[in-house]
């Protein structure tokens, strides 16, 4: 069985494929930069051992997109000294079967290359994928395959954060739904409102801006909060939720074969 883990400033996403590719079971945990590898070995086996599945005996290879170095190299001791199964980071000289055509390809998050690897393959190009994350990222890809390029704006949570941080009288809220109302009948609605809505919009315009670079094309949106969001956003085509373990399943798969 394959461990795919994914890495982010905020969250990590854990995956296990079945041989056939299909995702046997998933996990969503919070990222702490200070996990050593022997806990590593704790919370990843804990989690295995839910589904019932050992992690030194079951797993036969392990993928990982990271966008925190420390918990590479936590990553990348733990299978050294625990796993006897093939390690793939997704980092410079590692084959993704997809052109990366910006300045300088190594600029490009890990995660970024899983999604845009895992759209072209379900959906084909061209193709935007939106990313709901710790920053809102949009990436562009060719009918051809080719990774083009993207934007990047401050997430959801962390505009949240910063304007409850910012400013005396306002107070965190939680997002757990849309308001009933667009103009909202109180603060906490009103925050709710600017908040939702407010990223709706963005990524509504800009995909519209994409698709006029890029020509008709489909939008896949994934990330944590996306549940929240892709329902009031009518140009996404579809949620993903596991795309960037998608992603890193064909990674995996185009280097352990060669």
């Amino acid at each position: 069985m394959l461990l795919a883990v994914d890495v982010g400033n905020t969250q990590t996403v854990v995956g296990v494929f079945d041989a056939d590719g299909s995702l046997h079971c998933h996990w969503r945990t919070s990222t702490d930069p200070e996990r050593t590898a022997d806990e590593l070995v704790l919370l990843l086996a804990s989690l295995l051992e839910l589904e019932g599945l050992d992690l030194e005996e079951d797993v036969t290879g392990v993928a990982v997109s990271s966008g925190v170095p420390r918990l590479t190299a936590a990553l990348r001791e733990m299978v050294r000294r625990r796993l006897s199964a093939p390690l793939v980071v997704i980092e410079p000289g590692v084959r993704t079967g997809m052109p990366i055509l910006i300045d300088n390809p190594k600029e490009v998050g890990a995660d970024r290359v899983a999604n845009a690897v895992a759209a072209y393959d379900l959906y084909g190009g061209p193709t935007v994928v939106v990313d709901l994350g710790t920053a809102t990222t949009f990436d562009a890809v060719s009918a051809r395959g080719e990774y083009l390029g993207g934007a990047i704006a401050p997430g959801l949570e962390i505009g949240l954060e910063a304007l409850v941080d910012r400013t005396a009288a306002l107070r965190r809220v939680e997002l757990v739904e849309a308001p009933r109302h667009l103009i909202g009948k109180n603060t906490v609605e009103a925050i709710q409102s600017g908040s939702l809505y407010g990223c709706a919009s963005l990524l509504e315009g800009m995909c519209r801006r994409f698709e006029e670079e890029l020509g008709p094309c489909t939008v896949v949106a994934t990330g944590g909060i996306a549940s929240l969001v892709v329902p009031l956003v009518p140009r996404i085509d579809h949620h993903e939720p596991w795309l960037t373990l998608h992603g890193l399943r064909l990674i995996f798969a185009r280097n352990a074969s060669g």
